[in-house]
């Protein structure tokens, strides 16, 4: 359709990514010829903004229902855009939205990895109304032609941790103006600050630990299975699991590996990337390893592709990460321990953990393809958020996806 015979759109944003990526989508939003606004919650949020149609919100969480809808009336909002369901402001919004029928599109990290971002409208991960049929897949992805081609995009640990940076300091030196803030992360923004200040600064030394473990696997060819954490503030955790957080899910894991993994194979831990460093995962690895009883079975790996390590492991332990999705994608048997979209039958080990170290077996990729065919088509679009090609490739698709167009660049 033609741009000027579209139906303008006005679209409210709330919270994004600590970066430029909802500065980029609303210019891209208002190129398209959408009427555009944005609420700003903090420093942070109105430092990447820098758009017309900003709104700073400075009242009570308890008062924000009542806000959300006085601005979906004034402004006569069609649809609204944010990243990640499970913030506390955005439970209320979907709640707000959905009573008015206003769409609700959500951003978040992709359900397929890498070089993939999730776009979905109601819900993500585990608000998902994606069924856990595998027949439904198979189905679906019949009527579908091939997937277009995919290329990867470059991403930058560097720019995401100077962003977070950035973000957090504009958000602690502007307490004084959001007086009601209240960050839904569980540390201060100066402490979370710290930690990525710790981390930038033992980046070579961790990237040379990784490197000698990774070396260290290659050469000895002994057998392991490879646990990918996740972010212990993630709302996957909070929300879709039955842990409170990481160290929880640890031992877990690893009374489990314990008890019932062939003695013969090891259990690689890695650290998720995006980690801000404020815990010491690997110091409690340790120490949970060496309260089991398999401190010489335990390697933790800080840093580093999760490609290679994937690739050659028997299986992963997940709790519900994406992580689990390029296992799959790779035959490596995966078990889940959460709720995720990706825990259908025929694709995930479905007889629990302790079984899981001896009896795992390799996913049917025919299922998968299936669930992944599905998800391309409706659910995902290429790029990324921490390179300048990565945003991007984000921006162009999900414009495209905004307006009922089919993406066709790669």
């Amino acid at each position: 359709m033609p741009a000027q015979n579209r139906p303008q759109r006005r679209v409210l944003m709330l919270q994004g990514l600590m970066g430029p990526l909802f500065r980029r989508i609303g210019q891209g939003l208002l190129k398209a010829g959408h009427s555009v606004y944005k609420i700003n919650f903090n420093g942070g949020d109105r430092l990447f903004w820098r758009l017309p149609g900003g709104i700073d919100y400075r009242g009570t969480l308890e008062d924000w229902p009542d806000a959300l809808a006085q601005i979906l009336a004034d402004k006569q909002i069609t649809d609204v855009i944010l990243f990640g369901d499970c913030r506390d402001h955005h439970m209320v919004a979907t709640k707000v939205c959905r009573e008015r029928g206003i769409p609700v599109h959500v951003f978040e990290e992709g359900y397929i990895r890498p070089d993939w971002v999730t776009f979905e409208q109601g819900g993500v991960n585990g608000h998902s109304s994606l069924p856990r049929d595998p027949e439904w897949y198979r189905a679906e992805a019949a009527k579908l032609p091939p997937a277009p081609e995919h290329t990867q995009v470059p991403s930058s640990f560097r720019r995401r941790a100077t962003e977070g940076l950035a973000y957090n300091l504009a958000d602690v030196l502007t307490r004084w103006y959001y007086t009601n803030w209240n960050n839904h992360r569980p540390w201060h923004p100066l402490v979370e600050g710290m930690g990525w200040w710790r981390k930038l600064r033992r980046r070579k030394e961790r990237d040379a630990q990784a490197e000698r473990l990774l070396d260290r696997l290659e050469q000895s060819r002994q057998p392991y299975y490879l646990f990918p954490l996740q972010l212990d503030s993630d709302a996957q955790i909070r929300l879709h699991s039955p842990f409170a957080g990481i160290a929880e899910a640890m031992k877990v894991v690893l009374g489990s590996f314990a008890a019932n993994a062939p003695a013969d194979t090891r259990l690689v831990i890695k650290e998720h990337p995006l980690d801000n460093g404020v815990r010491d995962w690997e110091q409690i690895a340790c120490d949970l390893a060496k309260r089991f009883g398999v401190a010489d079975r335990i390697d933790y790996l800080p840093s580093g592709d999760i490609v290679p390590v994937a690739k050659r492991s028997l299986g992963m332990v997940t709790i519900n990460s994406t992580s689990g999705t390029l296992g799959l994608s790779m035959g490596i048997p995966a078990v889940v321990l959460g709720t995720a979209i990706y825990d259908i039958p025929g694709i995930t080990f479905q007889d629990g953990l302790d079984a899981f170290w001896r009896e795992h077996r390799a996913p049917d990729q025919a299922t998968f393809e299936a669930f992944r065919r599905v998800l391309i088509e409706q659910y995902l679009i290429p790029g990324g958020f921490f390179s300048e090609e990565a945003l991007s490739t984000v921006v162009f698709h999900a414009i495209a996806r905004f307006g009922g167009e089919t993406s066709v660049k790669g």
